[in-house]
């Protein structure tokens, strides 16, 4: 029996055994195997490339890091002190490489000295170094990434879209940062900055990430769509002209109310006067 089971060829001896009860196992078996050969010869090579460049990515934002912000938020992120028992900087784990890449971006980070509130300035970074700064911050804890490009693409906002933008605007951003937004005052010593000619993507992250005084605006709260039409009704206030011709940093009813005091006002004083001397004048000459 065995000597015939030998002389069967290998295709009748799986054709005889197709039945068998462990065929299915045996056949999927295979199945993984080839499916998993054909990944191993075409995908690793990426997949080893992409961590690799990753890696290198993390580490030299670690470096950059180390140099540039360990002295306020300590070397691993978690925060740090003045010295003096006050907090020199917060804890960066957690808040994601959008938070970085606002901060950095933007030039507040590094901040040059301590205050109320960190302005805007010139970045101290390459953009490659912040992005290399941020994603060694997101590799430290989960947090908001750096938002895709169509995330702020306003090239085909349409009116609708526009109008949208300014409805929610105004509903949620003019307390602080003016119906314009100009920017505006805030108690001790603090200021909602203005928003013309800020990056697209800078004011999606700030409203992703709420950076210094700003409440978050995360996605559940603004739709990913809502901020998108957020962003195309600033940049239609940024384009619009002025109809009066000079928009007094279009501030309201205070500069326009100031200006007429002193300019409205002060012309019909300087106008009372002249009259006044001319009218001192004439009696003059008469009594002569």
């Amino acid at each position: 029996m065995s000597e015939k089971r030998l002389s069967l060829s290998p295709a009748r001896f799986l054709s005889a055994r197709r039945r068998h009860r462990s065929a299915g196992l045996v056949v999927l078996l295979f199945g993984l195997l080839a499916v998993g050969s054909a990944y191993a010869a075409f995908a690793p090579d990426n997949a080893v490339a992409d961590t690799s460049a990753q890696s290198q990515q993390i580490e030299e934002g670690k470096k950059l890091f180390a140099v540039g912000c360990a002295s306020c938020h300590g070397l691993n992120a978690e925060g740090g002190g003045n010295g003096e028992g006050k907090m020199a900087g917060p804890s960066l784990i957690g808040v994601g490489a959008a938070a970085v890449d606002f901060q950095v971006g933007t030039g507040r980070m590094p901040a040059t000295q301590t205050g109320a509130q960190v302005p805007q300035k010139a970045p101290s970074y390459t953009p490659a170094e912040i992005e290399a700064l941020a994603a060694y911050v997101a590799s430290l804890a989960p947090g908001p990434a750096v938002p895709a490009e169509e995330s702020y693409d306003i090239s085909k906002a349409t009116d609708e879209q526009v109008t949208r933008g300014g409805e929610l605007f105004r509903t949620n951003c003019t307390a602080c940062h003016n119906f314009a937004g100009k920017g505006g005052a805030l108690p001790n010593g603090r200021y909602a900055p203005s928003l013309m000619g800020v990056d697209p993507k800078h004011i999606y992250e700030a409203m992703l990430t709420g950076p210094q005084q700003m409440p978050v605006f995360s996605d559940q709260v603004l739709q990913p769509e809502d901020k998108r039409d957020i962003i195309a009704y600033l940049n239609a206030l940024q384009e619009q002209k002025d109809p009066g011709g000079f928009g007094l940093g279009r501030l309201g009813p205070v500069s326009e109310g100031l200006w007429g005091w002193l300019v409205g006002i002060g012309l019909l004083v300087g106008v009372a006067v002249w009259i006044g001397a001319k009218g001192v004048k004439a009696k003059g000459v008469r009594a002569e």
